[in-house]
């Protein structure tokens, strides 16, 4: 029985599509063009079952391919795994990186580019990238979404501080957060017309520790503030309620959706540097168990929080670490320099001991390595992290197990206290 591979060349309106026998000693290629719409990739679909493929292969362009893998997944991958006389690969999808697949300059075309993917996914000389099933592509979309949510939030405080400054408004001088319940009510008030520096002081919390003769300072230009600047402090602060409303909605949304895995972001959450929000990025990128990996050492390597290899004659030419999947890798790096600051913990250990040797960005790409282990281990193998570092305080400990019980209950998850034995 014929062995068929296809090849899909994916672009945004079009697909160019081969189908070929890869057990014959000549590739003898069939050709056709696809739209890219709905109705389209379902008769492509229809029409990979007529040829029986086996196997389909197409490139990454941008965020094209996905309709495309979608509506695979659906239509032909199903059928095909049922089909009489399905082997252990028929119905598998793959997904090749384009820099793996490029050509001779000069000699391009959709055709040849669908073709070439055949013949090296044959030869095993693409670089095939890792697709989670739908439900973690879900996972993966609400995660990434609130990260650029909370990037716009950083992007609207830099703004809000760069226009006070040119209003020779300079309470960002005397306030730790310029968007913190004090300094939100002054500003609040400075939008609605408040031109008095002495009323606008005393909104300021008496926690503050600024004095109100600074404020008062501070204020001072607000008496012959331009009305632009006013209009222009509200939008800024109307985008930002807007945008903090937003995460707020998404945060229930993710723990919604990860409800089944809550036990996952628990034991994870425990670990130095991460904490609810790290968990959940984690676990929408890897996986509730992380099953996709075989071993620490593969995560690693797909994250790239490992030294590259780029050998020669024998020597290793360059450590660089491979700029694979930017998302946990920045995950990683946050959750390091946040380890590396708890006190009496393994990581603080590491980190005093390699630095005056390593240096500090060499020395956090260690500590993300280890990190990057031990969140194998604790989702792999389904076991609780366990400090093995220098007895921590007693107080600093309950303090962060009361923060993390209060975030986990605000995100609907269920958590119950263990008693302390003593």
């Amino acid at each position: 029985m014929p062995y068929r591979v296809a090849g899909i060349d994916v672009h945004k309106k079009k697909l160019a599509v081969v189908v070929a026998d890869v057990e014959e000693d000549e590739y003898r290629f069939e050709r056709r063009w696809y739209g890219s719409n709905p109705e389209q990739l379902r008769v492509l679909s229809e029409w990979l079952i007529e040829q029986q493929v086996e196997e389909v292969v197409m490139e990454s362009t941008a965020q094209y391919w996905k309709p495309v893998w979608e509506a695979l997944e659906r239509f032909w991958k199903a059928k095909c795994q049922s089909r009489e006389g399905a082997s252990r690969m028929s119905g598998t999808l793959h997904l090749a990186q384009a820099q793996s697949n490029r050509g001779r300059r000069g000699r391009k075309s959709d055709f040849r580019d669908a073709e070439r993917l055949v013949k090296r996914l044959v030869s095993a000389e693409l670089v095939l990238s890792f697709v989670p099933d739908a439900e973690q592509r879900l996972w993966r979309t609400i995660t990434r979404t609130r990260y650029q949510r909370t990037r716009d939030k950083v992007r609207l405080q830099n703004q809000l501080e760069a226009l006070l400054e040119e209003a020779h408004i300079k309470l960002s001088s005397l306030v730790s957060d310029l968007l913190g319940a004090s300094a939100r009510r002054m500003l609040r008030a400075l939008a609605d017309g408040g031109s008095d520096p002495v009323a606008l002081a005393a909104l300021a919390d008496h926690r503050l520790r600024a004095t109100p003769a600074q404020l008062h300072d501070a204020l001072g230009a607000c008496t012959e503030i331009n009305p632009v600047y006013r209009r222009l402090v509200k939008l800024t602060l109307d985008d930002f309620e807007f945008v903090e409303q937003q995460i707020s909605q998404l945060d229930h949304e993710i723990a919604s959706l990860l409800q089944g895995n809550q036990d996952a972001v628990k034991r994870l959450a425990a670990v130095p540097g991460l904490g609810v929000d790290s968990a959940q990025q984690i676990i929408a990128e890897v996986g509730a168990t992380a099953a996709t990996f075989a071993s620490a050492k593969k995560l690693s390597s797909w994250v790239g929080a490992c030294p590259g290899k780029e050998e020669s004659a024998g020597v290793n030419r360059s450590r660089h670490s491979p700029k694979v999947n930017r998302q946990m890798r920045r995950i990683l790096n946050q959750a390091a320099n946040a380890a590396i600051k708890r006190k009496g913990s393994i990581f603080e250990i590491v980190y005093r001991r390699l630095v005056p040797r390593l240096g500090h960005n060499q020395t956090i790409g260690v500590v993300a390595n280890r990190l990057c282990h031990l969140i194998w281990i604790i989702l792999h193998k389904c076991v609780p992290y366990e400090e093995r570092g220098p007895a921590v305080s007693k107080q600093s400990q309950q303090r962060r197990t009361a923060t993390m019980i209060r975030k986990l209950r605000m995100l609907g998850y269920r958590v119950e206290p263990i008693p302390d034995p003593a």
